[in-house]
Order: structure tokens, then sequence, then C-alpha cells
């Protein structure tokens, strides 16, 4: 069996490919399954750049999507041939979160090994479905990115059409909440640095767009743009270096839900803004099983299809957080045995 690992302390240079021990046939509840694709997620560069420590010869990746190979005794979810899809925490099946989930001690590719191998065997509960006439790599965005933008929007969000929602930037997270939005009759307003990145989600669908480059005070151009409204719901990925910006945006009583720390892990939050707004700041990550599977029936449903810049040979992963790194890229990237 091959696999990519991270050899301690971490670092691009520590990715190694390996021959690894088979990992066997399953148990009872168990499944096995031929991982064929995963897609990059920011939390999978952190581990990879050793800035999240991990045990030495880490399997990497959260994500994963293949095929059944062998189910054990008991599973009936399942059979051999089904396309399938990892859960971000596996042992958070359904409900409020759990407290295991705060510390990602049973996350794949972080707590426990990943699935950038070429098998494994997970209880089955650890997979979704895919969805219908998905490729692996596309399948492979849902687990961390697209899970994410549909708990922030419809779990968490509420949202229903006519709902207006800001986006930021142009990473997988973001292009999904744009992709959900629509699919939910809500009107959208997206940033980016980059106007070509911005012409994109134009084609995407996104109705209002801002430069936050040339337009820092982008928290103002939104109540601009929404008549002095603002916005039901902002889809927060940067942190503490825009949640100012984010709060400015959002409408009273208004949602942010705060998914992500690209500009750092800690900052000042204008409180007394955040209260006169009276919006509801809630920090999340991923979700649970039962929501993936309400997102891959919603998938199913819409025609929704994920967006992806490029994809790489699992053999050259290092290359492929390299080129996240670089934020060049527009969507999701995969990589596929």
């Amino acid at each position: 069996m091959k696999a990519m690992v991270l050899n301690a302390p971490g670092g691009f240079d520590r990715i190694e490919a390996i021959e690894s021990r088979d990992p066997g046939e399953p148990g009872p509840e168990e499944i096995r399954v031929a991982i064929k694709a995963s897609s990059l997620n920011f939390h999978d560069l952190l581990v990879a750049a050793g800035m999240i420590p991990s045990d030495d010869q880490r399997v990497l990746m959260s994500d994963g999507a293949g095929v059944v190979e062998a189910v054990g005794d008991g599973v009936t979810e399942f059979a051999i041939g089904d396309h399938v899809v990892s859960g971000f925490f596996p042992q958070w099946l359904d409900g409020a979160p759990i407290p295991s989930v705060g510390n990602f001690a049973g996350t794949p590719g972080d707590g426990i090994d990943g699935f950038a191998a070429t098998q494994v065997v997970r209880a089955a509960t650890a997979f979704t479905h895919a969805p219908e006439g998905w490729s692996h790599a596309e399948a492979a965005t849902i687990t961390t990115a697209g899970l994410t933008a549909w708990r922030a929007l419809v779990v968490n969000g509420g949202i229903k059409a006519g709902d207006t929602v800001l986006t930021l930037g142009t990473g997988g997270v973001s292009i999904a909440a744009i992709q959900i939005a629509k699919a939910m009759g809500a009107t959208v307003i997206a940033t980016s640095s980059s106007d070509d990145k911005l012409k994109r989600v134009q084609e995407l669908g996104a109705d209002h767009l801002i430069n936050y480059r040339t337009t820092p005070e982008w928290g103002s151009a939104v109540q601009d743009l929404t008549d002095g409204r603002g916005v039901d719901h902002v889809v927060e990925v940067g942190g503490p270096g825009t949640l100012a910006q984010s709060i400015n945006a959002v409408a009273v009583g208004g949602h942010i839900a705060l998914i992500g720390v690209l500009t750092g892990r800690q900052g000042d939050i204008p409180t007394g803004a955040l209260m006169a707004k009276q919006a509801r700041l809630q920090g999340l990550i991923v979700g649970n099983r039962r929501q993936q599977q309400a997102y891959v029936a919603a998938l199913n449903q819409t025609g929704i299809r994920p967006v992806i810049d490029r994809t790489f040979p699992f053999e050259q992963l290092a290359d492929a957080f390299r080129y996240q790194e670089s934020g060049q890229h527009f969507g999701k990237i995969c990589v596929e045995w």
C-alpha cells in the first residue's frame, strides 16, 4: 500500500511517499475503501507545514474519496463498488458538537492517520455516500470546505430566499458558499484582491463584487450596496484581520460564521459595534455526519458542481501544498492516485 506521510517536525520537504502495511480486511461495522482522491484545505497546510504538531510519519489529508472494496459484518449502508467520501469528524455523527471535536484528536490527517493512502479500513460511519455522478476529486471537496459552507449558511445561518450573503476571497469554502447561496435564492456580495478572480465569481452568480485591496473599507462598501442595511450572512474566513470589516458589513440581527484564521489566531474585536448590531458571531469547524448527508442530498438535487483549480498526483503532494501556499488558486486543489 502507498501512503504520503509527514516526518517530524514537519515542512513540505518532509513529506515522503512510503510503502505501508496493507490495512487488511474490515471488521464488524467497518468498510475498506480504495482512496482515489483528496483535496487540500488550510488545515491540511498547517499540519504539513509543521504548524500543527503531529506524530512522526503521520499519513496526511483530512479529505478522502474512493470506492468501497469490502464491507464488514453488520454493514448495511454500503456495498462493494459504492462511491464514498469521508467525514472530517468521524466520531461526531449527529446533534450538537461533542467535546472531542475541539482538539482534532479524531480528525484524519491530524490526530489520526488521514487519507493520503491507497487503501484504508475505517468504521462505516466515517464515510457517507458521494454525490451521484461526481468524480472522486469532486467528491473529495465535500469533507471540509463544502460542508463548512453548508453548515455556515444552511444549518447555523438558516438562509432563505431573498437573504444577502457576503463571502471573502475565492478559496474552497467561499466558492462553495457562493454556489449554495445562489441555489437558495440569495443575493451574493463577493470580495477578492484580484479583479480577474472577481470576474470568475461573477460567472458563478455573484451579484456584487468588491476588490478589498483597492477598497480597504469594504465593510462600508457593503453597507452602500445594501442601502445601509447590511448583509444577513457573512462567511468570515479571514479572522482577526477582517472581522472588524465583517461586523461593519453585517445587518442588525445578522449572522457572522467565523470559520477561518487566514489573518491570524487572535486580535482585537470591536465588541461595541458587534453589540450595537445585535449580530450573532458563531465559530464553527466543519460539521457532523448527518449534516454531510443532508449536504450531499442537496447537491444531488441542485446540480451544483465544485470548482477545481488544479489536480496533482498524490506523489506531488508537496508541490500541491506549495501551490496552495502561493494563493494563486481559485476554488479547490485536489490530489489523485
